[in-house]
């Protein structure tokens, strides 16, 4: 089952906020988008495209998003997976020069 918080949730171009990606499932309500809501406190809204060097230095910041965590069904990403980030972690990592697109 999908559970939208908001169905009519736009992009930052006020266009259709369309899934970021569903393998793996993203997004703070797990549906896919990157969409947010008052329980969202990361703000997770930022659609990128992993890279090495970025899981290298978030998981240096403390956020290891490539280790395997078969209690949550999270196999861990690799770089090409698509990913909702934390708009705050992904300018700490553009202000370090490791930001992915």
């Amino acid at each position: 089952m999908t559970i939208r918080y908001d169905d009519g949730a736009k992009n930052v171009l006020g266009g259709e906020l369309v899934p970021c990606s569903l393998d793996p499932v993203t997004g703070f309500f797990r549906n896919g988008c990157c969409e947010t809501g008052p329980h969202d406190t990361g703000m997770h809204t930022v659609c990128a495209v992993m890279t090495a060097e970025f899981l290298a230095f978030s998981k240096s910041m403390g956020n290891d998003l490539s280790t395997p965590m078969p209690d949550y069904a999270f196999a861990g990403l690799k770089p090409g997976d698509r990913w909702c980030l934390c708009a705050p972690r992904w300018k700490e990592a553009l202000d370090a020069g490791m930001a992915p697109q």
